[in-house]
């Protein structure tokens, strides 16, 4: 698969994004997306995102929770796919919208098909569904 972004910059490595939320759908999503990661010699972007005004904790304490899930997120491939490169980072809003403008830059995006939305519970539409309908690349979702 050869995307756009790709015929117009050769030398530019292939990204893959990842959408994770510490669900096991979204584990299954980040287990598949390693793996291609490691396939097609990709960097792995691990990203993770929260809708303000939603969480009940301070700024430090979500902060902390994202980076604690991005660090989880990148042990778990660093254990399975050690050659694999992996970036993370999380985001305020949305997490289709999140997963959407990662996706610009990047050649696949990878979902689980059911998840926690963008933090614990809190899930205002399907952001698999937004992802697939809206993403400038192709989009994986992983049952």
């Amino acid at each position: 698969m050869t995307t756009q972004s790709q015929a117009s910059n050769p030398t530019k490595p292939r990204r893959v994004v990842v959408g994770v939320d510490g669900s096991e759908p979204s584990d299954r999503a980040l287990n598949w997306a390693a793996a291609e990661a490691d396939r097609s010699h990709a960097v792995l972007e691990v990203v993770a995102a929260f809708n303000p005004g939603y969480e009940f904790i301070t700024p430090d304490e979500v902060r902390e929770t994202m980076f604690e899930l991005i660090e989880r997120a990148t042990s778990l491939v660093a254990a399975s796919f050690p050659e694999v490169a992996v970036e993370g980072l999380f985001r305020e809003g949305s997490p289709a919208q999140v997963l959407i403008d990662a996706g610009h830059q990047a050649d696949l995006v990878v979902v689980g098909s059911r998840g926690r939305g963008g933090f614990r519970g809190l899930l205002l539409g399907s952001v698999s569904q937004q992802c697939a309908l809206h993403a400038d690349c192709p989009v994986v979702i992983v049952p």
